[in-house]
């Protein structure tokens, strides 16, 4: 391979790699962008497998990044991996609350991580609609009691948190959960995820709202 190509031509061949290697599948014609991205982000192709995409949840979400709903992320590493031109674009607002003064105050005074407080100081924005989670499986497990306990209801949830303490766990929680409040979401099995592929999904679901 030549160490000349240009950017955009090296993401044309990754992908080129990528749809020959993983041959015939069952993703629609939306949801493969998403898989291919969590697959081009990190190289791995489990997510062929182990990617969960309920009906639907990739034009909802699509359908809320066009109506300029503001996403919450759980760490400032996904919020720094996410389009900012297509973010301007369609006039959204992303946030991350996790080193706010007055979030890391409220998780000391009520024994909760930063994460959870986080997360509910996003939840009380009624402009944040899309919540995305590569990092604190306590995160998206706050995000599910919210949506039991206090209505909230994303138009999207982007729940990949990664490790070996509660990430599978949240997960299977929230694949369990979502459908009863009718809240589109996309996640994966296992302990495998992180920021970067959260944020890489983002950026999957803003190229296809930018007709892409």
């Amino acid at each position: 391979m030549s160490v000349h190509l240009r950017p955009d031509e090296i993401e044309t061949e990754s992908f080129r790699i990528i749809d020959a290697e993983a041959g015939r599948h069952s993703w629609s014609a939306s949801e493969w962008p998403v898989v291919r991205r969590a697959i081009h982000t990190t190289a791995d192709f489990d997510y062929l497998q182990t990617m969960v995409i309920p009906p639907g949840a990739v034009l909802r979400g699509i359908t809320a990044l066009r109506g300029g709903r503001g996403i919450a992320t759980d760490t400032t590493m996904a919020l720094a991996g996410i389009n900012k031109r297509l973010l301007a674009r369609f006039g959204i607002n992303i946030s991350c609350f996790v080193a706010d003064t007055e979030v890391e105050k409220q998780s000391i005074r009520e024994g909760i991580t930063r994460s959870m407080a986080a997360m509910r100081k996003a939840a009380s924005d009624p402009g944040n609609g899309i919540f995305v989670i590569g990092n604190a499986p306590t995160a998206l497990f706050e995000l599910i009691r919210l949506m039991r306990e206090e209505s909230l209801r994303p138009d999207l949830i982007i729940g990949l948190p990664v490790g070996f303490v509660g990430a599978e766990e949240s997960k299977e929680a929230l694949i369990r959960t979502a459908p009863h409040y009718n809240t589109p979401f996309i996640s994966n099995r296992g302990r495998k995820g992180g920021s970067n592929v959260a944020a890489a999904i983002v950026n999957a679901l803003l190229i296809q709202a930018d007709g892409g």
